[in-house]
């Protein structure tokens, strides 16, 4: 009995491959129905525009193309600091610390609100946390230093225009 009921899984094992290996004939020579053969490089290539977009059609060769010279690119982002060390501008900020002992403190800068190192051998005058100054700034080997630290001096005020003088009595 068990053998018969071997031979009838075996049978019915088979019929299931041979069912599989015909779909998969059929999938196959489906697939190659609806293959394009014949088909040319040319036909199955997409290109990029300017603008990053796929189109179908291949650049126009004799489209203007604008020349750049190797010394306008720039590799990687462009620090922020860059600007800030350029010029040699005198900037104004306050003392937000300062460590006499130690010989050095922190300008908050008024125009970028960035913290720069300052030295006491870069300093002209003697300062104190809180007071308002003018400096320039240098790029130092950790990042921005203050450099010729003043205490700021607000520009004097004109003076008011004189009245006409009254005329003399005789």
């Amino acid at each position: 009995m068990a053998k018969g009921q071997e031979g009838f899984n075996k049978r019915e094992n088979e019929k299931k491959r041979q069912k599989k290996r015909q779909e998969k004939e059929g999938r196959r020579e489906e697939r190659q129905a609806n293959a394009k053969k014949g088909q040319n490089l040319e036909d199955m290539l997409a290109y990029v525009d300017e603008f990053g977009n796929i189109t179908s059609t291949p650049p126009d060769p004799n489209k203007k193309r604008e020349e750049i010279s190797l010394d306008d690119i720039q590799l990687g982002a462009r620090r922020r600091d860059d600007d800030d060390a350029s010029g040699s501008s005198v900037r104004t900020g306050i003392i937000t610390n300062f460590n006499t002992a130690k010989g050095y403190g922190f300008i908050k800068d008024q125009q970028s609100q960035d913290s720069i190192f300052v030295h006491v051998n870069e300093l002209v005058d003697k300062v104190r946390e809180g007071d308002k100054v003018t400096f320039e700034v240098s790029r130092g080997p950790k990042g921005l230093n203050a450099t010729g630290v003043r205490r700021y001096e607000a520009p004097a005020a004109p003076a008011a225009p004189a009245a006409p003088a009254a005329p003399a009595a005789e």
